[in-house]
């Protein structure tokens, strides 16, 4: 499927592919026939409740610890317009677009489940302002993860009342009443319960862990590749990484881990220079070569639980109240932000452990007693050149910061609305800091790459593995090859590149094929 062909929206749960190509890609939605009889069957009941004269939560009342309030029938309009005003309280840096869109998209499909009683109009209009590339401009700070991510979502809600400011396709900044007005869509007057329909949900956090493990999938096969690198360019054993040894402890990402760097490894002809024991006078190579699999295997395995908390809640209609299959509209918890919280906390440890062990390996390179022959540095005329010496501080720099990231969120909670919300997930901030600690791990394997290309060169003429060859070739295309000291920043930033987009793993892989 094409990242531009339309994503339908349905009752049925969105896939992790489907996330992505909205959020990244600009794909645009529609909803499905399905979406529209359950929005409209609930929709139905929500009216009824509306003329009833018995209060009910979130239709005929005020919000959060103003529940108790009655709302006269002639004010419940502005009582939807003053919940997405005052609710649109965000303050901090601009939130990313791939976030907002992922948000909006979440938002709608729960819409689209028939559980919040919004009238399918309203439904429509957030999926043409989606499709429209239209992004509402949502700010860092005002999410504590419960109920949802209110203030994010409601930035997103005034937009569909045309007020608040936005990005239009082409990335400028307007008035919304403007974009909508240029796309040819009609701002929506919000009717009962649709102001907390809109807000009252965890898709901010969802949102950016979809993408998080997207990029972790990406990283982790990459952390294989540069660790097999360093491997091979320290003159290290892939003896340890034997399917055998594998199974005598049954971690499945430890095994993936270990079979990836294997195959990355196969045919080098460094490694094969001293296989023999005659030729090789090191007991065991140091951990942080060694036991490479065992990280990143478990890395794999809370990669994978996070990927099950992100499907289960893929297939949840989060709201308050909710409208039921039976008719009931009840108040409930699902709102909670604490297991899509939990899971983003996990990954910043991941990350961060990860990245730790990648710059102990680059560090190796450098000093001429652990580096096995290579000059200090592995600079050109060392004294005179400092080589990758300071390439390695900017590695040590990130992880210290990724071990600050690596701090959970979800163990804070300040209580809010009058200590009705007595206790809050802070997912949306275990969220934003996942973001860095994904771009960190980024950067912090780039430069074990462009490091351990650095030292294959200068192993020659011993020749690398095909696959290592391969980076490394990718690599020179941006990044010459060992010499004299240049300005070493640009180099680090075509290695990030290389890495973030995926062109480190493709060129292994046009060797091995695909890797675990």
């Amino acid at each position: 499927m094409r990242d531009n062909e339309v994503v339908t929206v349905g009752p049925e749960p969105l896939n992790f592919e489907e996330v992505i190509r909205v959020a990244r890609h600009g794909a645009p939605v529609r909803l499905s026939d399905d979406a529209i009889a359950a929005i409209s069957a609930a929709r139905q009941r929500v009216d009824e409740l509306a003329e009833s004269p018995t209060p009910a939560y979130g239709v005929s009342t005020g919000f959060g610890a103003l529940a108790t309030r009655h709302i006269d029938p002639a004010l419940r309009a502005q009582l939807q317009r003053s919940l997405v005003r005052s609710h649109a309280a965000g303050s901090g840096p601009e939130v990313e677009t791939e976030v907002v869109r992922a948000l909006m998209l979440l938002r709608l499909h729960t819409l689209a489940t028939g559980h919040t009683g919004i009238r399918p109009t309203t439904a429509k209009t957030l999926a043409a302002v989606i499709s429209a590339g239209i992004t509402p401009i949502v700010h860092e700070y005002g999410s504590l993860g419960c109920s949802g991510d209110l203030a994010p979502l409601a930035h997103a809600a005034l937009t569909l009342m045309g007020e608040g400011v936005v990005r239009d396709r082409s990335g400028n900044t307007v008035q919304a009443a403007e974009a909508l007005k240029q796309a040819g869509i009609e701002p929506v007057e919000l009717a009962a319960k649709e102001g907390l329909a809109l807000i009252n949900g965890t898709d901010g956090m969802l949102g950016m862990l979809i993408l998080a493990i997207a990029d972790l999938t990406r990283l982790l096969r990459t952390a294989d590749i540069s660790a097999a690198m360093s491997v091979e360019a320290l003159l290290g054993t892939d003896r340890v990484f034997a399917p055998e040894l594998q199974a005598l402890r049954p971690q499945p990402g430890q095994a993936l881990a270990a079979a990836n760097m294997t195959r990355v490894l196969a045919g080098s002809g460094i490694m094969a220079s001293h296989r023999e024991p005659e030729n090789c006078t090191r007991v065991q190579d140091a951990y942080s070569l060694r036991c490479a699999p065992q990280v990143a295997g478990a890395a794999r395995d809370t990669l994978a639980h996070a990927a099950n908390v992100a499907t289960w809640e893929l297939a949840s209609a989060v709201d308050n109240p909710a409208v039921l299959a039976d008719g009931r509209v009840e108040s409930n918890g699902n709102f909670h932000g604490a297991p899509v919280a939990y899971v983003l906390d996990f990954l910043a440890i991941v990350a961060a452990d990860v990245a730790s062990m990648s710059e102990r390996r680059t560090d190796r390179f450098l000093d001429v007693a652990r580096n096995h022959g290579l000059p200090a540095f592995l600079a050109d005329d060392p004294g005179v050149d400092s080589g990758h010496m300071i390439a390695q501080y900017t590695q040590a720099a990130i992880v210290s910061e990724l071990k600050r990231l690596a701090v959970p969120a979800s163990v804070d909670s300040i209580p809010s609305s009058a200590m009705q919300e007595d206790h809050v997930s802070m997912g949306w901030s275990a969220a934003r800091k996942l973001r860095r600690a994904v771009d960190g791990l980024t950067r912090v394997l780039a430069i074990e790459v462009l490091t351990a290309a650095r030292a294959l060169d200068l192993r020659a003429p011993l020749t690398p593995a095909p696959a290592t060859g391969a980076v490394v070739a990718a690599l020179r295309e941006s990044v010459p090859g060992p010499g004299t000291d240049r300005f070493l920043a640009p180099e680090i930033e075509n290695a990030v590149a290389l890495v973030a987009d995926g062109a480190v793993v493709r060129a292994v892989e046009g060797v091995t094929g695909p890797l675990a």
